[in-house]
């Protein structure tokens, strides 16, 4: 997967049922995608928060684009969480892992959001190995489910497990011909407290962590199918 900063649930929901986790640093970035941007609550509608970068650019790979550290955004995206969660039930402990990702010392965005989604892993106590796709497998000729077949191979991958949406995407029978059981993950339905009883969902993980305990969202991490 592409390095998502404080991706949804779902997102690691995949981790979570995964040995080995690729971070997809040497595909094209995506403007309009979840790479350095997602949404937090605001009261009872969605925020859009995004880190800034320098010279984004749909022709430029993910782990060439550097963040634009000029601007005081670290400070304001602090005081902006704070501000919307400083009443939730597990503020706290939660502001402190955000705040450790945010303050982490890194101009590279690829770095800088796979490192996002460590912490948080640590924190939840997902147990994963990541691995830059940009740092083993010298493949980036191949394109597609070709791509991904090669690096399964080259990690003796029995299983390759790819979210719902990427159903379209691939087929079976390619990934069976190579030895490998190709595995969609289907979140189930996810819902608990925020402020009040107007939900909003698909939400950062920053949500799901402020409103519930370690406990609640390693149930909610095991909400899912694999079909």
């Amino acid at each position: 997967m592409q390095p998502y900063f404080f991706p949804y649930i779902g997102y690691f929901q995949l981790i979570n049922s995964a040995n080995v986790f690729v971070n997809f640093d040497d595909v094209n970035f995506i403007k309009k995608g979840w790479i350095s941007r997602n949404y937090i609550l605001n009261k009872d509608k969605p925020f859009l928060f995004s880190i800034p970068l320098e010279k984004p650019s749909q022709n430029r790979l993910i782990r060439d684009l550097s963040i634009n550290n000029v601007s005081d955004w670290k400070i304001k995206f602090l005081k902006t969480v704070s501000h919307f969660y400083k009443n939730a039930v597990c503020f706290n402990d939660v502001y402190k892992v955000i705040d450790d990702v945010i303050n982490f010392e890194s101009n590279n965005l690829s770095e800088f959001v796979l490192n996002s989604i460590k912490k948080i892993a640590g924190f939840l106590n997902i147990k994963v190995k990541f691995i830059d796709s940009s740092s083993k497998y010298n493949n980036s000729d191949l394109k597609r489910e070709n791509r991904i077949i090669d690096i399964c191979k080259k990690e003796k991958a029995g299983e390759y497990i790819n979210p719902i949406g990427g159903v379209a995407l691939y087929s079976k029978s390619d990934f069976e011909s190579c030895g490998i059981k190709l595995s969609f993950l289907k979140s189930g339905k996810i819902r608990y407290k925020q402020f009040n009883d107007n939900f909003i969902d698909n939400l950062s993980i920053i949500d799901i962590l402020m409103f519930n305990p370690k406990e609640r969202v390693s149930e909610l991490l095991n909400n899912y199918k694999i079909i």
